[in-house]
């Protein structure tokens, strides 16, 4: 499946159906609230007729008035650290296929797994920073973690600000809304994007890459499922011209309240 069948995947709508429920007001009032959400997620690579996944990642939200106060996130990789165009470090393909625990707790960062594991102090089982990661391989720490890089860069559902801006030109379909955006706009819009370019503004041409997506909510208006595509090239891990990462996040227990605390 190339770029145009991903677009209609996501954007072919049956006609003459109820316009569906705005969610900004129901996700601020869970915010406010101090409410979380949990959500599981799949990253797969589409290259033509192949498809690949290329991450899956699970994990809560635990929620403020501002947006994300902390955050539990598993992740495991299905593809090798060449995949990734991960070359410079041998023991990357050691360690990347290993699953990875990531506890942001405001600016506490608390991680273990996969590639942190040469960084844990002897005695201890976590790696601890509330910094950048040293040394500058990997630019910034994520929800997430390292897997965060390559997570859904359609955050904005937890994001009351972008979640507004991108509903104003998105089309409504049954069950929720469509779109299309470009890395320019989401930059510009989204914290967690910023943040995972390292604040960076993308080049003009990368600016013009296009990010479908559609967002489905439930009756009250609240987010259960965001599946975007966006060119697999922005993200390093594929040559082949059109080929496209799809996310697909899904999102449960929006009502209850977590408590996400250090390990």
């Amino acid at each position: 499946m190339g770029l145009a069948a991903a677009t209609t995947l996501i954007t072919a709508v049956p006609a003459h159906a109820a316009a569906p429920k705005n969610p900004i007001a129901v996700v601020k009032k869970q915010m406010a609230a101090g409410k979380g959400v949990t959500f599981v997620e799949r990253v797969t690579l589409i290259e033509g007729q192949k498809r690949k996944i290329l991450l899956r990642r699970s994990g809560t939200y635990q929620l403020n008035a501002s947006g994300i106060a902390a955050s539990d996130i598993t992740s495991s990789f299905g593809v090798k650290a060449s995949d990734l165009g991960l070359h410079a470090d041998p023991a990357m393909g050691l360690t990347v296929n290993e699953p990875e625990r990531s506890i942001t707790i405001g600016k506490s960062i608390y991680l273990s797994g996969s590639v942190w594991d040469s960084l844990i102090p002897k005695g201890e089982t976590w790696y601890k920073t509330s910094q950048p990661w040293p040394g500058g391989f990997f630019p910034y720490v994520l929800h997430g973690g390292f897997a965060g890089l390559y997570g859904q860069p359609m955050n904005v559902v937890v994001e009351p600000a972008a979640l507004k801006k991108l509903l104003r030109n998105a089309s409504p379909v049954p069950g929720g809304y469509v779109g299309t955006i470009t890395v320019g706009w989401l930059y510009a819009t989204s914290p967690s994007f910023k943040a995972r370019l390292r604040g960076e503004r993308p080049s003009p041409e990368v600016s013009k890459n296009i990010v479908r997506w559609k967002l489905t909510v439930d009756s009250k208006g609240l987010p259960t499922r965001m599946v975007s595509t966006m060119p697999a090239r922005f993200f390093g891990v594929s040559n082949t011209k059109d080929a496209v990462l799809r996310f697909d996040t899904r999102y449960n227990a929006w009502s209850a309240t977590f408590s996400i605390t250090p390990p």
